[in-house]
């Protein structure tokens, strides 16, 4: 792992490939960090013939966090924007997209295929609409337009993703047990849920933790962020849409949404895939990307 300051802050990025070859810039989802696109995942991409660029999102793992700014109060956020006012947050998406045009920078890649997962998915929709000339291709898994009209996830499921985890520098069992459960209950039916490989991943990303209340401060951009479709009517680079049949937590209409918002793009449902991507689906989705990055 290597930081480059980027946008003003440091980001924690790795690469798989050769340093010539056409980039695909992976961008992480809520809460989590570019762990989640394992190895064998990039070096599947990187075998096609691309530099395979992972990094840390602001407020994950190794990059800059923000745990100086607090913790937002996310009911208060919700009753704001409910009002129809703009809340005032830590900072939004765009400046998270801010974030990996500036990565891009730092590594003197002037284009770039661009590929992300859940929240990392509205990012890269808002780097193809807003910087298109640096943005190849367009890759969009497990994510959303920020609709208000779609269906939300189920309420039970929510309540999950928003209680506050155990501390596990107080009680690691405790905290193993709260961030497996959620695992287990967004993870698809492709195959069995892999406890230990996930164990294994939970316990990586807690050793490479470097602030508290990030998930909550995402979540806060996300909300802040609102409605993408305006912006996504004028992507004109190719762009692919891959979502879980199985996704309950961002369910399989969002992604519907995000390809029909975008002029040309193409849908791939993946049966048996929750809001996951385990091994059972890397060949299918890194050759739907790889595709669709040499229809640029």
């Amino acid at each position: 792992m290597t930081t480059l300051p980027a946008n003003g802050l440091e980001l924690a990025y790795d690469s798989f490939g050769a340093p010539n070859d056409p980039a695909i810039l992976l961008i992480a989802g809520l809460g989590t960090q570019m762990l989640r696109w394992t190895v064998p995942f990039c070096r599947s991409l990187a075998a096609e013939g691309f530099r395979v660029i992972r990094f840390d999102n602001r407020d994950s793992g190794g990059s800059t966090h923000f745990s100086q700014r607090g913790t937002p109060d996310l009911g208060a956020l919700v009753a704001t924007l409910m009002a129809g006012q703009r809340p005032q947050v830590p900072y939004s998406l765009h400046d998270m997209a801010r974030d990996a045009l500036g990565l891009l920078d730092a590594l003197a890649i002037e284009r770039a295929h661009v590929v992300g997962r859940s929240m990392g998915g509205m990012i890269a929709q808002l780097l193809a609409s807003e910087h298109p000339g640096r943005v190849l291709s367009l890759t969009s898994i497990m994510s959303s337009t920020g609709n208000p009209a779609l269906p939300q996830t189920a309420p039970e499921l929510m309540a999950m993703l928003m209680h506050p985890a155990p501390d596990p520098a107080v009680d690691e069992a405790a905290y193993l047990a709260h961030s497996l459960a959620f695992a287990r209950r967004i993870a698809g039916s492709a195959q069995p849920f892999d406890e230990a490989a996930q164990r294994e991943l939970i316990l990586e990303e807690r050793r490479r933790a470097g602030g508290t209340g990030g998930l909550s401060r995402q979540i806060a951009a996300i909300a802040a962020t609102g409605d993408l479709r305006p912006r996504l009517a004028t992507i004109r680079a190719p762009a692919l849409i891959i979502h879980g049949a199985d996704d309950p937590l961002i369910l399989p209409a969002c992604g519907e949404d995000s390809a029909a918002s975008i002029p040309g793009a193409e849908l791939l449902l993946v049966e048996g895939m929750g809001h996951d991507l385990p091994p059972a689906h890397y060949p299918l989705v890194s050759a739907a990307i790889v595709r669709n990055a040499r229809r640029a």
